[in-house]
């Protein structure tokens, strides 16, 4: 049954995408109507939510081949790559946004470290009462996260070198870099060094944390390359649809006259959605570990990724892109990094976290609409 999902999610989205490839450019020219921007940005909605969900599923496939953390590794960086094409695709838009990339790493980070993680603890809290993780390995997350959140989005409000919320050549440069080798550091240590900081703890029923190395868990490398492949096939379509659902995300904003800021919000919703369920259907199953990889993994992946990124396109293109974020999002996010500190500083969790981080969540998306 699986097979037959994914053969039909293969054709339905290389479809999509040759269609696009022929008839695109002429539907995209007048969105006039209201009714066709609409048909057109819920089929490629649909198409891009399916193959995402798609890739949701491999992942999990390899996550049981490859163990933790490499399972949820794997799922964290597909979707971060989905989220650069669309930021990509948006900011060589001809209406370019110079503030999507903040708007977008600034909603990933209040949607997922509050709205997800709240909901997870509160629906985790509600079913098992208490719930544990690897503190080592959250502690990590939380180190990584603080700064690579407040360079790019608080620091360039303070800089005397430009007089807006931008960044010099220079800055530019070693911010991208230094985000790049931080990030790198922190998979090392992930993946190779401490990976056993981010595997489900030891419990009191009985259950043992096996050191790397010390598992028997054999390894089929024809079913990671058949896994692995059919998360390329169902990513690609993602990345060359974005350009035409940026288009309409774009038109949208512009004709109902919503909050700049919208845009960003739409991407990582869209985004971020399947790893969201994912992180739900983990704390409702007790693994709160694995939630805990990819609620807080998502955050610093889009952090370590977009900045450069952006940046890049930025450099490239040569368009002005502003990282600094308004003072009311600076004291939400401080608001939120001291949360996930008092959060993640000791386990069990319980209902309390839960709804203080979906207490914040909610003040955030009251400031969309009333800033």
């Amino acid at each position: 049954m699986s097979r037959v999902l994914a053969l039909g999610r293969f054709v339905f989205a290389w479809g999509t995408v040759l269609v696009f490839f022929v008839f695109g450019a002429g539907w995209l020219a007048d969105l006039s109507s209201p009714v066709k921007s609409a048909a057109l940005f819920l089929w490629l909605l649909g198409v891009i939510v399916w193959c995402a969900f798609g890739v949701v599923e491999q992942a999990d496939h390899l996550a049981e081949i490859l163990e933790e953390p490499l399972g949820t590794l794997i799922l964290t960086l597909s979707i971060v790559i989905i989220e650069v094409a669309l930021i990509a695709a948006v900011m060589l838009g001809a209406r370019a946004v110079p503030t999507l990339g903040r708007d977008t790493m600034f909603a990933v980070l209040m949607i997922v470290l509050n709205g997800v993680v709240g909901l997870a603890l509160l629906l985790g809290g509600m079913r098992h009462h208490e719930q544990d993780y690897n503190l080592q390995g959250a502690v990590a997350y939380v180190a990584v996260i603080v700064p690579l959140s407040v360079v790019p989005l608080v620091l360039p409000n303070f800089t005397r070198s430009t007089p807006d919320s931008t960044l010099t050549g220079p800055q530019a440069f070693f911010f991208a870099l230094l985000t790049l080798l931080l990030y790198g550091v922190f998979l090392a240590v992930q993946t190779v060094r401490h990976r056993h900081f981010f595997v489900e703890p030891a419990r009191g029923d009985g259950g043992v944390v096996i050191a790397p190395g010390e598992s028997d868990h054999t390894v089929s490398p024809r079913a990671v390359t058949g896994h692995a492949f059919l998360l390329v096939v169902l990513v690609l379509p993602i990345v060359l649809l974005a350009k035409q659902l940026a288009k309409l995300i774009d038109h949208g904003i512009a004709a109902l006259g919503a909050p700049v800021a919208l845009g960003g919000v739409l991407i990582a919703v869209i985004v971020f959605a399947p790893e969201g369920i994912s992180a739900l259907r983990a704390a409702l199953a007790n693994q709160l570990q694995r939630a805990v990889n990819l609620c807080l993994g998502g955050a610093l992946s889009t952090i370590g990724l977009t900045v450069p990124a952006v940046l890049l396109t930025a450099w490239l293109t040569g368009r002005p892109v502003v990282l600094g974020i308004d003072p009311a999002s600076m004291v939400l996010l401080a608001v939120t990094l001291a949360l996930c500190m008092l959060t993640f500083s000791g386990s069990p969790t319980t209902v309390l976290e839960g709804a203080v981080h979906l207490v914040v969540f909610l003040v955030y998306v009251v400031l969309i609409f009333s800033p």
